[in-house]
């Protein structure tokens, strides 16, 4: 592996959430793919991008810094998911399934955040 991130376990976690978004929002309507769905593959590619820009820093407040943003675009994913849910768009199942993946990579950024200090 070329790059620090790679070799990051919540970078790699990181990543495999923002596949599970984005496969999640194949299914949302057509009318949903330049809005609700955009914006949470958006924000579920940030998660992993922040975390690999956060690696190159000079700093650990840097680096820590980035995973905040990373939580963030998290936090931002679930709250898409609730709204894709309440919109009748994902079922229990897959909710309960990416709704746990979130609090768990949650627990996982902040710890690292923790780590840094």
């Amino acid at each position: 592996m070329a790059f620090k991130f790679e070799s990051l376990k919540i970078w790699q976690r990181a990543l495999e959430y923002s596949l599970s978004i984005s496969e999640l929002t194949k299914g949302f309507p057509k009318i949903e793919q330049f809005e609700l769905a955009s914006q949470m593959r958006r924000a579920g590619d940030s998660i992993c991008l922040n975390i690999a820009e956060g690696s190159a820093g000079n700093s650990k407040k840097e680096f820590a810094q980035f995973l905040r943003y990373s939580r963030r675009s998290l936090i931002e994913t679930v709250g898409c998911l609730i709204v894709a849910k309440r919109k009748g768009y994902v079922e229990e199942k897959i909710f309960n399934e990416v709704y746990s993946e979130a609090e768990e990579l949650s627990k996982m950024i902040s710890g690292f955040i923790n780590s840094l200090r």
